[in-house]
């Protein structure tokens, strides 16, 4: 629940009747195709649905009447996520996502169990990274169906789709500084807060918001409060993601401990480190980070400096200023509905202080 609506039950509604509507196109077409859409079904499902929340939210910080149908259009955003992780999980050769293997490797196991049936069969990897790519490709063109077939006027939707077109360009321009910050095998602060603000912030909080009010006809000075609160928190939410990628439980996280250590990440907390270590720490920090092959005790070594280092104490730090900031910024909004300023509120701490 998030506020006075159940947002991740009637996300999954509105998901489960979309993509049921596509597997009936799909299976005209050829009835493999059936393998796509369940993989969609099964990546659209769970997870937070903290990008379709803060949409409603917007919506109806906007005075938007909730009998519209928002919630259809705020789901679009979890078909967009899911859009984003497949791809991402393929640059970072991921193997697990929410606890079950991740989409390319999906793919790959059912064409590696075909060949093994058939005794003949094309490559099971190259199979798995390519079904992947499509999967990813289905999710980003529905994201643009759901959201234009939700019952909204042309209006309401042309309002939006300045916004939605936005984030769009946004995550996939923030998931291209992640890949240039990871290849440059170099940790620089700035970047790594560009990648933050623009693979994250904007993506998960400050557009979904901006899509909610647009539909119910928010104004500027709206839009304006709405990313004064929303771009510190999506900036708060990244960062407890990044502690998470290194010290988050396996069990509630869904992925193994350390792989951001293992995939090179080169966040915020890593950047704080780099600058802070000393000489011995950065030179065995060097040596270790981003090798595919850690074990849980080089894992634990890099987890010691960056405790050492103070980057775990900073990332804290800047999380509760952040969302100090968001909170002060949302006190001043000039928001229609009360209601959803305490949902924003309950959002924001949500979001920056999860376990999940």
């Amino acid at each position: 629940m998030y506020g006075d609506v159940d947002v991740p039950a009637a996300v999954q509604r509105a998901l489960t009747g979309f993509l049921d509507l596509q597997q009936e196109r799909l299976e005209a077409i050829g009835p493999e195709l059936t393998e796509q859409v369940q993989a969609a079904r099964d990546a659209t499902s769970g997870g937070k649905r903290l990008r379709p929340a803060f949409c409603y939210w917007g919506f109806r910080a906007a005075g938007g009447d909730p009998a519209q149908p928002i919630l259809t259009a705020a789901a679009s955003l979890e078909m967009l996520h899911v859009s984003a992780l497949v791809h991402d999980d393929v640059m970072d050769s991921s193997d697990t996502r929410r606890g079950a293997p991740a989409a390319h490797r999906r793919f790959e196991a059912l064409q590696r169990a075909r060949s093994e049936v058939s005794g003949v069969g094309g490559d099971p990897v190259g199979f798995g990274v390519g079904a992947a790519i499509l999967l990813g490709d289905l999710c980003l063109i529905w994201a643009d169906e759901m959201l234009h077939t939700s019952g909204f006027d042309a209006a309401a939707l042309a309002r939006a789709s300045k916004f939605f077109d936005a984030v769009r360009v946004e995550v996939t321009a923030g998931q291209y500084l992640d890949l240039v910050a990871q290849a440059s095998g170099v940790s620089d602060m700035d970047q790594a807060l560009r990648v933050l603000r623009y693979k994250s912030a904007t993506y998960t909080v400050e557009r979904p918001l901006h899509i909610g009010a647009a539909l119910a006809g928010g104004d500027r000075r709206l839009i304006e409060a709405l990313s004064a609160y929303g771009l510190p928190v999506g900036e708060a939410f990244q960062l407890r993601d990044d502690l998470l990628g290194v010290f988050g439980d396996p069990a509630l996280t869904g992925k193994p401990a350390g792989d951001d250590l293992r995939e090179g990440k080169r966040t915020v907390l890593v950047a704080y480190a780099v600058d802070h270590a000393s000489e011995v720490q950065l030179a065995e920090f060097d040596r270790l980070f981003g090798r595919p092959d850690l074990d849980d005790d080089e894992i634990q070594l890099l987890r010691e400096i960056l405790q050492d280092s103070r980057a775990v104490r900073a990332c804290e730090d800047l999380i509760t200023e952040r969302t100090e900031d968001a909170l002060d910024a949302l006190d001043r909004a000039p928001l229609a509905d009360d209601t959803a300023r305490k949902a924003l509120a309950d959002l924001a701490i949500a979001a920056t202080s999860r376990q999940l």
